[in-house]
């Protein structure tokens, strides 16, 4: 399978984005490479920029491996992909008022009211509840492919607690620092404003009794998360407060921040901490991670959480099968950007033809992340194939297998050099009051070791600077 490649398109003929790069690779040495290469590494370990892979025993932090090469967009090709991710994001939002709500889809049949009613991401608590300002998906990062000069997909919608955007910003200020003749040479757009943009989008979402200035905190479960860094660097780039639940408390249906000056009232929070474990008093009655009351007060209209509880419904892998459909439904409008085509196993001729085809296609869990229970047919062993085969016959509910897609590559420098390796795109968009915002490109992340598919950092992937580029 032949991958479309973002720089040389499906032959040796240079695309014009990368005319300035190509000249710049060319002419440096790879011994210069090599040495900004381990500076970068240096500098990432400096700030402390790291990762926690649960489960593995031999290293509790890593560094996600950090390329050099930039991946470039551009502005054309972004101003596409940005009207799609507004229009798929306002859908979402849409779909999820709709099913806390009057559940207008599923009485029209867009969607099966069992995969709604049985996912486990579907909270009762919010059956009914107005959220504030209606919005559910504050922070949404939105995985896409690129198969061809034209054609862009959706991969998968993270709608719960979307992470990676502080490696988006590090990346840049690595960028920034070790290649200032790159950027002498490119019309680059920032992304450096993207804290200025998520904390008006929490600003704007405070609830109605808050104060004109909303006081406003990230929640996060601690230093042994594996996004920790991320949940302290937001809060430092935003200039908002690190809180633990510890740090905070419920009295009379209001959150209070616990301060050397007594309890400070609390408007917003911007949660990293999953449902289950946000408040023990209504989910997980063992969670130490979360707040007792906490949904009391939400529900009393006196905080407003970023993102809302029960936003898990629309980011599960079968949902997802939908989302044209959803898309449509809500919108009135054709979906500009496109799902990867999906067999839903649930359904007995989907799942014979998965069942059928399982070494050429990628089997997923409906409720798996991180390229976690998945598996890629064309580089899996027979014993793996045999494993899921089971797995389907005995629960085909759980899954969603799609074809295996010759994702784009982009030139990346690696132990032998310069070479292309297979990426993805996710993009943050944020939904307030006020609309919907993007700043333009997102993480790419970057499947290093040759010819896989798999770009997820916890199984071994790493990231690159994504531009986007006046051309």
């Amino acid at each position: 399978m032949v991958a479309f490649d973002e720089m040389t398109g499906m032959g040796s003929e240079l695309r014009p984005a990368y005319d300035a790069l190509d000249r710049w690779l060319k002419e440096a040495p790879p011994e210069m490479l090599a040495l900004r290469r381990s500076q970068a590494e240096l500098f990432f370990r400096r700030i402390g920029i790291t990762f926690a892979v649960y489960g593995d025993e031999e290293s509790t932090e890593r560094l996600i491996p950090f390329d050099i090469i930039p991946r470039v967009l551009t502005k054309p090709e972004w101003s596409k992909l940005e009207k799609g991710l507004r229009q798929r994001v306002t859908a979402l939002n849409m779909f999820l008022a709709d099913v806390y709500g009057p559940k207008e889809c599923l009485k029209a049949g867009i969607i099966p009211p069992d995969l709604v009613y049985r996912n486990a991401c579907y909270q009762l608590e919010m059956v009914d509840f107005q959220v504030p300002h209606g919005i559910y998906c504050h922070i949404a990062g939105i995985d896409i492919v690129r198969v061809d000069a034209d054609t862009f997909y959706v991969l998968e919608d993270n709608a719960r607690t979307p992470s990676g955007v502080s490696y988006m910003m590090e990346n840049r200020e690595v960028m920034l620092r070790l290649f200032p003749e790159l950027f002498a040479t490119h019309r680059v757009a920032p992304v450096d404003n993207y804290p200025d943009q998520l904390l008006a989008t929490l600003r704007s979402v405070a609830p109605r009794s808050a104060s004109a200035d909303p006081n406003i905190c990230l929640l996060t479960p601690g230093q042994y998360n594996s996004a920790f860094y991320e949940h302290s660097f937001l809060a430092d780039k935003l200039g908002v407060e690190l809180v633990e639940g510890s740090d905070l408390l419920v009295k009379d249906d209001v959150v209070y921040m616990r301060t050397t000056q007594g309890p400070k009232r609390v408007d917003v929070i911007y949660r990293r901490i999953d449902d289950e474990f946000i408040d023990p008093l209504v989910f997980r009655g063992d969670s130490v991670l979360g707040v007792p009351g906490i949904i009391g007060a939400y529900k009393a209209g006196n905080v407003t959480l970023a993102n809302a509880v029960g936003t898990g419904v629309a980011d599960d892998k079968a949902v997802y099968s939908y989302m044209p459909e959803i898309v449509k439904f809500f919108t009135g409008e054709e979906p500009i950007l496109k799902n990867v085509p999906t067999w839903r196993c649930r359904e007995p001729e989907a799942n014979a033809y998965v069942l059928d085809n399982l070494e050429k296609l990628v089997v997923k869990e409906v409720n798996g992340s991180g390229g976690y229970g998945m598996l890629v047919g064309p580089h899996a062993n027979k014993a793996q194939i045999e494993t899921f085969r089971r797995k389907l016959k005995a629960q085909p509910e759980g899954f969603i297998a799609q074809p295996t897609l010759a994702l784009s590559t982009c030139p990346t420098f690696v132990a032998s050099g310069v070479a292309p390796r297979h990426v993805d795109l996710r993009p943050y968009v944020l939904s307030g009051a006020n609309g919907i915002s993007c700043v333009p490109g997102g993480l790419t992340r970057v499947a290093l070791k040759e010819g896989s598919l798999v770009v997820n950092s916890s199984q071994g992937g790493g990231t690159k600077d994504t531009w986007v580029i006046d051309a």
